[in-house]
């Protein structure tokens, strides 16, 4: 991030704000003209700072309405396992993010599905597909905070 400077943050900001403005408002926002901000954009993207643009969605609208954090503990941790484990989990569409962790768990998944009777049977299928020495689950209750953007210094230095 240290070799983007204020105008690129900008960009980047006001994109990971609302991904839909056409090129002229981002621009008008950032304090260039439409054809420098494009270039910008293109820059951007094929340095992989911006990695897509998607719509968001409420994930209880769309009859997700569990989400489960759960903690994954490997039995080892060879290559065979981790190609098996990461193979697994992307064969699943309803688990949304997964992290390989420090710390008592090894993975930590989020997953969305739309009830328990959903959630088991995402459980049976991991499960089945690769061994797992240990799996902890936490039902969230009630999403307080949701967001995609990151924080992005859009201040002057």
């Amino acid at each position: 991030m240290d070799d983007l400077d204020l105008i690129d943050r900008k960009i980047v900001a006001t994109l990971m704000a609302d991904a839909t403005l056409p090129v002229a408002q981002i621009a008008d926002k950032v304090g260039l003209s439409q054809t420098p901000c494009w270039k910008r954009i293109q820059k951007l993207e094929a340095a992989g700072v911006l990695t897509g643009r998607v719509a968001l969605a409420d994930p209880g609208r769309l009859g997700f309405d569990l989400t489960v954090f759960v903690g994954i503990e490997a039995p080892d941790h060879s290559e065979e396992w981790r190609e098996i484990f990461g193979r697994a989990v992307a064969s699943l569409p309803q688990i949304m993010e997964v992290y390989r962790m420090a710390g008592e768990m090894d993975y930590l998944l989020r997953v969305s599905v739309q009830d328990m009777a959903a959630f088991d049977a995402l459980y049976k299928q991991l499960t089945n597909a690769v061994a797992i020495k240990n799996v902890t689950s936490h039902f969230a209750m009630e999403r307080m905070k949701f967001t995609t953007a990151y924080p992005v210094d859009t201040r002057t230095r």
